[in-house]
């Protein structure tokens, strides 16, 4: 099984001080919105009625990091390292050879868990169920590259008060599930599509990784809007949009957009169109291929493979 369809270490991740909302082990009531925000893109939002029980469900591509929530906590962190070998390591091995020691786990149940994407915190996460601490943990790379990346589906809440994690204030993140890879192994281990010979691997796989960072460098794609959400997890659960990356290359077109747009489709359920547009680099004729994701629970799945779109 390659690490593209199962790159999942299925690190169920979640995690935040103890001042989290409670946790009931099965029925968990669902975290709610109470208003539309500005990110409301998608038009998930009824603008009829000024409160909606809707969940605000993410798929977001980002970097786990522990933060101290206060000064208390990271003296006790410093004490617990001053009693282990931690000649010649780095801050991050630090940190990771400290709690990762099971005698430590009460210091990561304190840790801040924040999700940055960019290099900018936008969540706090913490887990529905108390054991998936340790994908938290498991999170914190010893020797961190630039090309990790970490991917969070759960459900965020409201504002998180400045007195959990040092002055923070961004949402909370309640979630499912997460899963951590790094992107040049993810692009190396999808499979060429028959179409394309193997003197070609070279530029699949060049295609691929530049497909991957125009869905990554989107601006303020923090995974919470519907197309955010249908970009995402068609970026690391679905390579056919690699494979059409690739072929347009050869055929000298050229990437020129990547957008989301609810589906005409939408009704009971939030359907959304992921269209990728090529233009020729000389004759300047466009194609477009779409995608259609159902991104009405929180995880979202496909309802169509990639054909061509047309616009009307």
């Amino acid at each position: 099984m390659s690490e593209f369809e199962e790159n999942d270490k299925h690190t169920d991740v979640k995690k935040v001080p103890d001042t989290a909302p409670p946790e009931n082990s099965e029925n968990k009531e669902p975290l709610r919105k109470s208003e539309c925000g500005d990110d409301d893109e998608m038009g998930n939002c009824s603008s009829s009625s000024p409160e909606t029980t809707l969940p605000n469900y993410i798929y977001a591509l980002g970097r786990v990091v522990p933060r101290f929530p206060c000064l208390g906590v990271e003296k006790e962190f410093s004490r617990a390292a001053g009693e282990m070998d931690t000649t010649g390591l780095t801050d991050r091995e630090t940190f990771h050879a400290v709690l990762s020691k099971r005698e430590n786990r009460y210091l990561a149940r304190k840790m801040c868990w924040a999700l940055t994407i960019e290099g900018l915190p936008v969540y706090l996460l913490f887990p529905r169920h108390r054991g998936d601490l340790e994908y938290l943990v498991g999170a914190i790379r010893p020797v961190p590259a630039p090309a990790d990346v970490d991917v969070i589906v759960g459900e965020k809440g409201p504002i998180a008060p400045p007195e959990m994690c040092s002055g923070l204030t961004v949402p909370l993140v309640a979630f499912d599930h997460t899963f951590s890879f790094d992107r040049n192994s993810m692009i190396k281990s999808m499979p060429r599509p028959v179409l394309i010979p193997e003197k070609d691997d070279q530029k699949f796989r060049s295609a691929a990784g530049e497909l991957f960072d125009r869905i990554m460098q989107m601006a303020d794609n923090m995974g919470s809007t519907d197309g955010h959400r249908a970009l995402n997890y068609l970026a690391v659960r679905y390579p056919a949009i690699y494979a059409k990356a690739a072929e347009q290359f050869e055929r000298n077109f050229s990437l020129t957009g990547v957008v989301a747009r609810p589906s005409r489709l939408s009704g009971a359920r939030r359907i959304v169109s992921a269209v990728f547009s090529y233009t020729h680099r000389e004759t300047d004729v466009s194609e477009k291929y779409f995608v259609r994701v159902d991104t009405t629970e929180v995880f979202p799945f496909m309802v169509t493979k990639m054909a061509p779109y047309y616009d009307r």
